[in-house]
């Protein structure tokens, strides 16, 4: 399908219905690769057709607003021309049900940490007022403000190693008044200081740098920094697991994700005793470890295997 069968078919739907159905046709033609916030064509159209309408609630059998024709239009062909993740070319991503602006300085929000913070880390810890979260890497800082709004009365400190990055958090920071309890820091991974956390939690860059040139063109459009995670994809991982004993309280956890390269941690260091948490949205590679258990990473951990567990995410009454 072409543009111009694209505005041809825009032109006689009768629906948004049948609007979304020409979109995700559109899509679907033209072997798009999907990843940074949907995982198909349809529901990449029902994206972009939401955010023209500002998220309002519309019957789907409602006539279309035709004024809106050629931005979804001209929208879609960028997509496709220019394979630009949906979420740059509308300046916006939803992660844990939230809105945060995003660009390409920024990795786009996916994590399934997500589901881990709308059930404010339970039942790995149950926090109270005055507990302290660290973010590191955080990004358009969506780890750290949806943290800080799952748990009220918790502050938050979140780290980046890029300005240009710690910009566009700010700006969402602000977007969901939470400026009073998240404190943004130029850090290479932990910030300064003698702060300890409750919770440190980490989605850090983990592709191998050998194969961050060969993924689709849509992650090219992504700051290098967020994906490279060095030759084996696991320097960034192994520094955070070395030092965050340090900067966790006696009853702290770590949370980390590290995607498809689990089982490179794991054949790397067998002996480290992690915890592979089992998502009920989905996703993969997310391990948390306690404090204690972090005592004796210096040592790579002791004898016995990791495990993994489903995690029952009953929210704190």
């Amino acid at each position: 399908m072409d543009r111009r069968t694209l505005d041809s078919e825009l032109a006689d739907g009768m629906s948004y219905a049948a609007w979304l159905a020409t979109l995700s046709r559109y899509f679907a033609a033209h072997e798009l690769v999907f990843g940074h916030g949907t995982d198909n064509a349809a529901d990449e159209a029902f994206w972009l057709l939401k955010h023209l309408l500002e998220w309002r609630d519309v019957p789907p059998e409602t006539e279309p607003d035709r004024r809106l024709a050629r931005d979804l239009a001209d929208l879609a062909e960028r997509r496709v021309a220019e394979r630009v993740p949906m979420a740059y070319l509308l300046g916006e991503a939803w992660f844990a049900g939230l809105p945060f602006k995003v660009d390409p300085r920024v990795l786009i929000p996916r994590s399934p940490l997500a589901e881990i913070i709308e059930a404010r880390f339970a039942p790995w810890c149950r926090l109270g007022v005055g507990d302290r979260i660290l973010d590191i890497g955080t990004g358009s800082g969506c780890l750290a403000i949806a943290s800080a709004v799952y748990c009220p009365g918790t502050r938050v400190d979140a780290t980046d190693v890029s300005g240009a990055a710690l910009a566009v958090a700010a700006e969402n920071v602000a977007r969901h008044g939470v400026g009073d309890r998240v404190r943004l820091l130029r850090a290479d991974l932990f910030p300064r200081g003698r702060e300890r956390y409750r919770v440190i939690i980490s989605n850090p860059p983990y592709v191998p740098a050998p194969a961050v040139k060969a993924l689709p063109p849509e992650y090219g459009h992504e700051p290098a920094v967020a994906l490279d995670g060095g030759p084996s994809g696991l320097e960034s991982t192994e520094r955070i697991l070395r030092d965050a004993g340090r900067f966790l309280t006696p009853d702290g956890i770590l949370l980390v994700e590290v995607g498809a390269e689990a089982p490179a941690l794991m054949a790397a260091h067998p002996r480290l005793p992690v915890t592979w948490i089992e998502l009920e949205r989905g996703g993969d590679g997310v391990f948390v470890i306690t404090a204690d258990e972090l005592k004796s990473v210096g040592e790579w951990g002791p004898a016995g295997a990791s495990t993994s567990v489903g995690a029952s995410f009953a929210r704190d009454s």
